[in-house]
């Protein structure tokens, strides 16, 4: 058969590829035509993207310098606390100095050893009174069943008076700050 043939036997076909043809070519003047307009939204999009993401680097550079400059801050008030976190008990010992400078004196001018005991008595007080308001306490030892967190024992001894393991003497006192052990008691143990 003749392609003329065809085109008799089949004209709806032949109508269908016509306007597919002519909506080929339309679609293609079409593109064409928004292509340039399409490149422009394009470029436009991308120079959008590129503000935000200069703009989000911007803002972390910041918050870096901010935390930098935070931990920076942070570490010299650290420094400045432990370089003067003595003062408030240092205020506090400043009156006692004080006492024991003017007992010392007194004691020289008048060489009176019953006022000297009775002033270096007043001054302990004063200095055993600093210490309990900052939360030194004495550790109780003699009487005590031993206790090596708060006992160091550097002798065992025989005593009628104490069942065995119990402190029987006190060689040197110890003290706790607050709930810690700063120092355990030297005693003697009973065996």
């Amino acid at each position: 058969m003749s392609t003329e043939e065809t085109k008799n036997i089949n004209p709806d076909t032949n109508a269908a590829e016509a306007e597919k043809a002519t909506y080929d070519a339309e679609q293609a003047e079409a593109a064409e035509a928004a292509a340039p307009d399409a490149e422009g939204a394009t470029n436009a999009e991308l120079d959008e993207l590129r503000k935000a993401a200069e703009e989000s680097q911007q803002r972390l550079l910041r918050a870096q310098a901010d935390f930098d400059n935070f931990r920076r801050r942070t570490r010299q008030e650290k420094e400045e606390f432990a370089k003067y976190a003595s003062l408030k008990l240092i205020e506090q010992m400043l009156p006692v100095i004080d006492n024991f400078d003017r007992a010392l004196v007194s004691s020289r001018e008048t060489q009176d050893f019953e006022a000297l005991t009775k002033g270096i008595e007043m001054v302990y007080r004063q200095l055993d009174q600093v210490m309990t308001q900052e939360g030194l306490t004495p550790i109780e030892a003699v009487g005590q069943p031993f206790n090596p967190e708060f006992h160091q024992a550097i002798m065992q001894v025989e005593s009628d008076e104490h069942e065995e393991g119990f402190v029987v003497e006190e060689v040197q006192k110890g003290y706790m700050l607050k709930d810690k052990v700063i120092r355990p008691s030297m005693v003697k143990v009973s065996m």
